[in-house]
């Protein structure tokens, strides 16, 4: 995927000189500290999650990079950890070292002309730059609020929201090359971009992501609404253009509602989002009655939650009364910890799910979270 790069609007004004502006904003600082046998649990959002043998909270580059490379010239293994929100880790930790990143800064170059050319740390929290780019008029992250976990994740999942990816918005992505022992940076046709995935997803040990440098048209008004959903709660038609204020309050209200939007005292939101990403199959094993979103490939994609909810897991199922883990109570596309869950709590019930969709429809269900130490 090419990165997308929309033209002036209607309502633009093609006669206003161009200018541009540098903006330097620098994040605020990390409280975590590192250690010998650290405890991952509090650095997840599924909190689950034995200790590091030994962890390392990175807030500069070098850091990062002198931490990576020392142990890949040593033979330790070596987990870099971002925000912890798509990760399962296993109940016996890392027998390693895990360098969390914790990075920050930004900086930007904003002209009438050509837009905003903005490059963010990775380490910065995702959701904090949506709300700085709505208050720059950078058009395009509000349909990404919400979204837990740093700028550096973002490229590897392809995050994606509402009809909106994030991969639309990226211009090139700067890494270490863990293989090759070097520096990299690759355009976003070089990123091999797709539902969910990239080629930094396709090698999930080999890159670190550095940096993240993004293109967005300016203005107070969103791209055009592609979510049917979305354009309901807005009151508008598919394809019309809101206040992107609005739009993040709607998009934040509306994920909220499925639990989607971390809360410390609800434990629907203890989870890593959607668990199981939608199932892209030829159009003859889509379900009658089921979502289907035909694909460029031929293929089609279908809802993981139509599936999961009609071959009998509802919300809130567990696998036995009294299990810590259960389907959220409000979208059954989350796993959740319903307090004391342990990484095998998590396994069994999607272990359950999956069987039981596959037993139904043929359809096997693949998981979104990344797996340390763990498996399904």
């Amino acid at each position: 995927m090419s990165t997308t790069v929309i033209g002036p609007y209607e309502d633009d004004d093609p006669t206003e000189a161009c200018s541009t502006i540098h903006h330097e904003v620098i994040g605020t600082t990390t409280c975590l500290s590192g250690g010998e046998d650290v405890p991952l649990a509090p650095l997840t959002t599924l909190k689950v999650g034995g200790p590091a043998r030994h962890l390392v909270i990175a807030t500069t580059h070098d850091e990062l990079l002198a931490t990576v490379r020392d142990c890949d010239r040593r033979g330790e293994p070596c987990l870099v950890l971002g925000g912890g929100s798509n990760v399962l880790v296993g109940d016996n930790g890392f027998d390693g070292t895990v360098v969390r990143v914790a990075t920050s800064g930004l900086s930007a170059e904003a002209s009438s002309c050509g837009g905003a050319l903005v490059t963010v740390a990775a380490g910065q929290v995702w959701d904090d730059f949506v709300v700085h780019a709505i208050e720059q008029e950078w058009i395009g992250p509000e349909f990404l609020s919400g979204i837990p976990g740093l700028v550096g994740a973002t490229p590897i999942q392809n995050v994606g929201a509402y009809g909106v990816e994030v991969g639309e918005f990226i211009a090139r992505v700067r890494t270490w090359d863990r293989v090759d022992d070097t520096q990299r940076t690759f355009t976003a046709d070089q990123c091999d971009f797709g539902y969910r995935s990239s080629r930094f997803k396709a090698e999930p040990d080999r890159y670190v992501v550095l940096d993240v440098t993004m293109q967005f048209n300016l203005g107070t008004r969103s791209l055009p609404v592609r979510y049917a959903e979305l354009a309901r709660r807005l009151g508008v038609e598919p394809g019309e253009r809101v206040d992107t204020s609005q739009v993040r309050e709607t998009v934040l209200a509306v994920r909220a509602g499925k639990g989607m939007v971390l809360n410390p005292n609800d434990h629907d939101t203890w989870s890593a989002g959607s668990f199981f990403t939608n199932p892209l199959v030829s159009p003859d094993q889509v379900p009658e009655g089921a979502p289907a979103f035909a694909q460029s490939d031929g293929r089609v994609k279908t809802s993981a939650a139509w599936l999961i909810d009609h071959a009998g897991y509802g919300k809130g199922f567990k696998v036995a009364e009294d299990a810590p883990a259960s389907l959220s109570t409000k979208h059954v596309l989350a796993l959740t910890n319903r307090g004391g869950a342990s990484s095998g709590d998590f396994t069994t019930l999607a272990r359950t799910v999956i069987d039981g969709v596959r037993d139904v429809y043929g359809i096997t269900l693949v998981p979104e979270p990344r797996l340390i130490g763990c498996t399904i």
